[in-house]
């Protein structure tokens, strides 16, 4: 049965929610065509949404890393080496995790 969800990812055949199909295509054609695009909107305009559904509309040829600073504290804001040790080891766990 499906339902509403509030919170984070809506997952299609147990969340009711919009079909974002033809929105993926267009970014998709933006990944081929190597632009850059931003996903940027209010809470719950399904952007976590789009996210995951973008990297399952990939195909083998890329590599898709998911990174949040949520929770991070403004440590790693502090200065740059400290930022920089934290995106590159978020990165290195991502692509340890995908293999």
């Amino acid at each position: 049965m499906k339902k509403f969800n509030i919170t984070g990812l809506c997952i299609p055949n147990k969340h009711y929610m919009v079909d974002i199909s033809d929105k993926v295509k267009k970014i998709m054609g933006l990944i081929d065509d190597e632009c850059y695009f931003t996903i940027n909107r209010g809470r719950q305009y399904g952007k976590t949404t789009t996210l995951y559904s973008i990297e399952a509309a990939l195909p083998n040829k890329y590599t898709c890393v998911s990174i949040t600073f949520e929770g991070t504290g403004d440590s790693v804001f502090g200065n740059e080496n400290d930022f920089c040790q934290y995106f590159l080891n978020s990165i290195a766990r991502q692509t340890h995790e995908q293999k």
